[in-house]
Order: C-alpha cells, then structure tokens, then sequence
C-alpha cells in the first residue's frame, strides 16, 4: 500500500472512532427515566444558620440508572439567591445524599445551594439550585 493511501486510511479511521474513545457528557440527551434531580431537605426555607455551627446539609435525589462509579456530586453555595456560586465541596459519593457543613461568616438572606452532579463523559455536569429553599446565614456573635 502506498504511503499516501495509508495515511489517509489511518485518518479516516480516526475521525470514524474518535467520537466512540472520546464521548462527551452533552453528546446525547438522556430518556425522561434517566433525568437526575434533587430537592433539598435542610436547611429548609428560612431556617437561620449560625456562622460556625456544623450544620448537616440533607437532600433527595433521583439518580440515573446507571453504573455510579465514574459519577459525582458536588455541593456550591450562592451568597446571592443563585446569581453565583462558589464550591463548598469536592467531588463526592452520590449516593451520600448529606454533608456536615461549618457556616462560614458570611452573613446573607438569600443563601441557596446547587447539588450538582454529573458523570464523566457518560452524564452532562448538572445543576440542581434550590432556589425554592433559599436559607439565612446570621451574624457571628
């Protein structure tokens, strides 16, 4: 086989299996059974929050039905009922649905939490903000 012909066989080949070693998380949509949501169970709306106190953030999810394994989920924090967020977790176990959090000092009246989750390369990162749940972070005394 010529050179030519053979480099040019190996580069078909490449962009024919590419996309099968290298899926992305937002390649396909999920069928409506495998959709992942989470709802928040404490804090609670309202509930006021202590600046220092350890306190066990707790949530329902709905996860995928799927092999785990390669999957995560992480807790972020908005100061501004759910304009920004900033991570309060690394990447977790997602099927421990609780995390002992210490309050920060930083006082507010529209804290809201995002349990994100997401799979890599097999479901798209996914944010699951709780605005419906926004919380107060008191004054440190």
């Amino acid at each position: 086989m010529k050179p030519q012909r053979f480099i040019t066989l190996l580069f078909g080949l490449m962009l024919v299996f590419t996309p099968l070693l290298f899926r992305t998380a937002s390649a396909e949509p999920k069928p409506e059974g495998q959709r992942y949501t989470a709802s928040l169970i404490a804090p609670s709306a309202g509930a006021v929050l202590v600046p220092g106190q350890v306190y066990r953030i707790q949530w329902r999810s709905n996860l995928p039905d799927m092999d785990l394994s390669l999957c995560e989920t992480e807790l972020r924090l908005s100061l501004d009922g759910g304009r920004t967020f900033t991570w309060i977790t690394g990447e977790r176990d997602p099927t421990v649905k609780y995390f002992d959090w210490t309050v920060p000092n930083t006082p507010t009246n529209t804290a809201v939490l995002d349990i994100h989750f997401g799979c890599l390369g097999y479901y798209p990162e996914t944010s699951s903000i709780q605005r419906r749940s926004a919380f107060i972070i008191g004054q440190q005394h």
